[in-house]
């Protein structure tokens, strides 16, 4: 086995200090108050891994109350929770968003309503949930998407096409090509803000750090012009690998709660996606994953951008929720089981084999955590010279030799669950 040290990353920390304060300026900014008086109010969640998600809710309910309002929040999280409304309020529960914690009605329907059709023939689509409401705010984390890239990606067209639009909303997106993706964004996010009550939304961007850089309301006239400028802003502060040429990564854990396909394509350098190009950095000749989030509940999603992983993770695998989540996306290989062994260490020794007759001194290898968290991780000690010459990296420990407790398990782990 390689010799490791541990090190950590330094990256831009842009950081909002009070969650309350900036959602209420934003709040007043926009003069939102006048609008939201005396209605209904909807507000879009359903989102996993935004950090200060709850807090965010909570000055928003706070400001919409204040006004005199009556907030609810809107089950917005397209065929996720196995396309049922019980398991979306599932999802939402492990987030935090219930009504005992937020103390407002969360109002969740997977059934469906067609609003029209675009000039170009597309269909738009809202939940039955999202019909009866006076006013709508998504809100929404803007950020690259694992699956396709342009002006627009994930955001607040994609909280109105694919959260708001529910099961349908979601079908039709990924039954697109991905290069037609931010197009069908963009022409059916225009009609569904057209034709409802969505005066505005509030979108997020979080640091390399997994913290909140910024909360922007952005008027819904303003969603076209201002989603290409944060998503530059939220892929200016990404974390990265600290070596983009490796013989092996090691993924800790994977799962929907550190990105929608559980391994972020954007961090790995792969896609597999049938007729799209795969990127050329970085550059990764095996991937190994130790383990699924239990946040996850299941839902092994881009487990098949993986070349080897575990029993243990295997037998997490709900079949039902993957596979649908992969049906819905049409990336079936994402759901493709690879390589198992029995043990952490069987699984070390086969993918080290796997890459020829090396000395372990010669070996590229860096062990992550996850694909969300890249501050802190283990390097070999083939590249603790680049580390050593990096003014944003520290080495925090001395090497030592990789290990396995009497259970085959790596003793050395930067993530929860070691």
């Amino acid at each position: 086995m390689p010799k490791i040290a541990r090190i950590t990353q330094s990256f831009s920390r842009p950081r909002v200090s009070d969650i309350a304060e900036a959602v209420a300026s934003e709040f007043n900014r926009l003069s939102l108050g006048d609008i939201c008086c005396g209605k209904r109010v909807g507000i879009t969640a359903g989102s996993r891994g935004i950090t200060d998600i709850i807090p965010l809710l909570k000055a928003l309910i706070r400001e919409i109350t204040a006004s005199g309002g009556s907030p609810v929040l809107i089950a917005a999280m397209g065929s996720h929770g196995g396309g049922t409304e019980s398991g979306q309020r599932e999802l939402l529960s492990d987030l935090g968003v219930t009504e005992d914690s937020l103390t407002v009605p969360v109002a969740a329907s997977v059934s469906c309503v067609k609003i029209g059709v675009t000039n170009s023939g597309l269909e738009a689509f809202v939940t039955e949930a999202s019909g009866s409401l006076d006013v709508i705010l998504p809100v929404n984390r803007i950020k690259p998407h694992t699956a396709f890239h342009g002006a627009i990606e994930s955001g607040l067209h994609k909280m109105l096409v694919v959260g708001l639009g529910g099961p349908m909303g979601a079908a039709q997106f990924h039954s697109r090509g991905a290069d037609e993706l931010p197009e069908l964004l963009r022409e059916v996010g225009a009609f569904i803000l057209n034709k409802m009550p969505i005066p505005a939304g509030f979108a997020i961007v979080e640091n390399a750090h997994d913290e909140t850089a910024l909360i922007k309301g952005v008027l819904a006239s303003d969603f076209a012009s201002e989603e290409p400028k944060l998503l530059n802003l939220a892929k200016s502060l990404m974390p990265s690998l600290p070596a983009q040429k490796l013989d092996a990564l090691i993924i800790e854990e994977m799962g929907k709660n550190y990105s929608g396909t559980g391994i972020d394509t954007n961090i790995i350098g792969r896609l597999r996606i049938e007729g799209v190009p795969e990127p050329t950095s970085p550059s990764i000749q095996k991937i190994a994953v130790l383990d699924l989030s239990n946040e996850s509940h299941g839902n092994a999603n881009g487990i098949g951008l993986a070349d080897i992983t575990t029993k243990n993770l295997v037998d997490k695998i709900d079949r039902r929720a993957t596979y649908l989540n992969c049906s819905t996306t049409g990336f079936l290989i994402r759901g493709a089981i690879p390589v198992f062994l029995d043990s952490e260490r069987e699984m070390m020794e086969l993918m080290l084999r796997s890459l020829g007759d090396r000395q372990a001194s010669e070996l590229r290898l860096i062990q992550i955590p996850n694909t969300l968290n890249l501050a802190e991780c283990f390097v070999s000690e083939a590249l603790l010279p680049e580390m050593r010459s990096a003014p944003h990296i520290t080495i925090s420990s001395d090497l030592t030799e990789m290990s396995f407790d009497a259970n085959g398990r790596l003793t050395h782990r930067i993530g929860r669950s070691g």
